[in-house]
């Protein structure tokens, strides 16, 4: 990756992801120096049930950090600052003194709280937090899996209001364990997964008492919330000793950053397991009416909080992954686009994965995966192609909210992620939203933004507009495809998420 005189200084960041756990080291430039990466394992106890072994990811963690310098052939001397970024809403519950997890993380994929969830929208239903956080009344959010933990584990709410008990988000446990853990580690989140607890005030900034006292959550064992791009604490042990600890962000807001949407009406979507797309709206808290939610984008330091509209969709890539581990229709993930391609169109087939019901723009978690259309001239590439058509339909009912939410027509889409390597999705995409779509030299935007983050807070770039000149363009795709066409598909695919709907009822979800 790099040869012996590889100058610095530089700034790490960690990507502590839903399947994996990364550290990449990147120079002056924004260029990658090394990556290191290491899987955890999914653990599924239950149907509609994700979890994490928290030990294990910090292991994990410490390994891939350990890898990047190694690999790198650096020191912590070279490294100026590291950031976090992280997978969002995974919530974790664990012993300040023992620094042992009370339970597996669990997961924000994992559906166990949607009764909890109706019960808790009273007569008011998805909408009763919405004008102070943001959000819909969702399984998907943080605050209902630490109610369902506190309810669920013996003894915990007892240890929890006598103060013995943390919550965090995976930011925060990576960063109380780097600063020290039980000695001295600091408990601290920053505004953009604070946003995603489903317990911050976004008009304050603050933990929502009223909100909390709702949810029965004990105030005391929520971290200190932060901005993104500050110094917590310094790393205690390990290859980065010494080196400060400055940014924290989502995932989805990092990548926003590192793909430099520093304007009102800049996007960009990132496709992973899930794909979320973040429209900036600058200091203005858009509440949205068409299924979107409201959530923090970035704040640097002290400067004002920048705001963002979001749409989430929760199956994209585990759709490919879906088709090579449960079905065994393609050997590895980019033999879906070989298979597509192989046939001119979807074959009249239609593919809705809503495995753990639908996200944005319906929230309906008694929504399941259906395959519409069948017929027997329907072959297993035209379901691949159905597959890819259903990340960009998914993309496309989003940005149409967003449009009518904001008042913002989109004229780019900037993308990263693991499948925006697929030519033919990006096309499909393109074709589909009918606005040219964008891929920047650094693909790993997730991590970008966590370092550009760090490297803000530190001075090793000196303002956004450095960031700026940094991004690269790497890859363009313009639409080719007929309007008449486009609208009669998209009406097909509208007909076929209809048809998921209603599959659960509610004592069955």
């Amino acid at each position: 990756m790099t040869d012996a005189h590889t100058a610095g200084p530089f700034i790490a960041a960690i990507d502590q992801g839903t399947t994996s756990s990364r550290c990449i080291v990147f120079d002056k430039d924004g260029r990658i120096v090394s990556v290191d990466q290491k899987e955890h394992e999914q653990i599924f106890p239950k149907p509609g049930w994700v979890e994490h072994n928290a030990t294990e990811i910090w292991n994990n963690v410490q390994e891939v950090v350990a890898g990047a310098i190694e690999k790198g052939g650096i020191t912590a001397a070279d490294v100026k600052a590291v950031g976090i970024t992280n997978q969002r809403e995974t919530t974790l519950l664990w012993d300040r003194n023992t620094g042992e997890p009370v339970h597996n993380a669990i997961v924000w994929q994992d559906t166990r709280t949607d009764a909890l969830c109706r019960e808790l929208g009273r007569n008011v239903g998805q909408d009763r937090f919405r004008r102070e956080t943001g959000l819909p009344l969702a399984s998907y959010f943080s605050g209902p899996k630490v109610r369902w933990m506190l309810d669920n584990i013996e003894g915990l709410r007892e240890r929890a209001e006598r103060g013995d008990i943390l919550f965090g988000t995976m930011d925060s446990w990576v960063i109380w364990n780097l600063t020290g853990g039980v000695n001295g580690g600091r408990h601290v989140t920053d505004v953009t997964n604070a946003s995603r607890t489903m317990l911050m005030n976004l008009h304050t900034m603050e933990w929502d008492e009223k909100i909390a006292q709702s949810m029965e959550v004990p105030m005391q064992v929520l971290p200190e919330i932060r901005s993104s791009a500050e110094v917590y604490g310094e790393v205690k042990e390990g290859v980065l000793a010494g080196v400060p600890v400055a940014s924290a962000l989502g995932d989805q807001q990092a990548a926003l950053f590192g793909q430099t949407c520093f304007s009102e009406g800049e996007a960009k979507s990132t496709y992973g397991t899930g794909t979320f797309l973040l429209m900036n709206t600058g200091s203005k808290i858009i509440n949205s009416y068409s299924g979107l939610v409201t959530t923090v984008g970035y704040k640097i330091g002290d400067e004002a909080p920048v705001y963002s509209l979001e749409g989430s969709i929760a199956v994209t890539g585990a759709l490919v992954q879906w088709m090579r581990d449960q079905m065994g229709l393609i050997n590895s993930a980019p033999e879906i686009e070989t298979l597509a391609a192989s046939v001119e169109d979807n074959g009249g087939a239609y593919f809705v994965p809503a495995f753990s019901g639908l996200f944005a723009p319906y929230w309906r978690s008694d929504a399941r995966g259906v395959i519409a259309g069948l017929t027997r001239y329907v072959t297993k590439a035209h379901i691949a192609r159905a597959v890819l058509e259903a990340t960009a339909w998914q993309t496309r009912e989003i940005t149409d909210a967003m449009t009518k939410d904001s008042g913002v027509e989109l004229t780019a889409l900037k993308v990263d992620g693991g499948m925006t390597s697929n030519n033919l999705l990006m096309q499909t995409l393109s074709d589909f939203l009918d606005v040219p779509v964008v891929r920047p030299m650094v693909a790993e935007t997730t991590c970008l933004g966590a370092a550009y983050a760090a490297g803000l807070a530190v001075g090793f770039w000196p303002d956004t507009d450095a960031l700026r000149a940094n991004w690269r363009r790497a890859a363009e795709w313009t639409p080719h495809m007929d309007a008449a066409k486009r609208d009669h598909e998209y009406k097909f695919w509208l007909k076929a998420v209809e048809r998921t709907m209603g599959w659960l009822e509610h004592d069955e979800s």
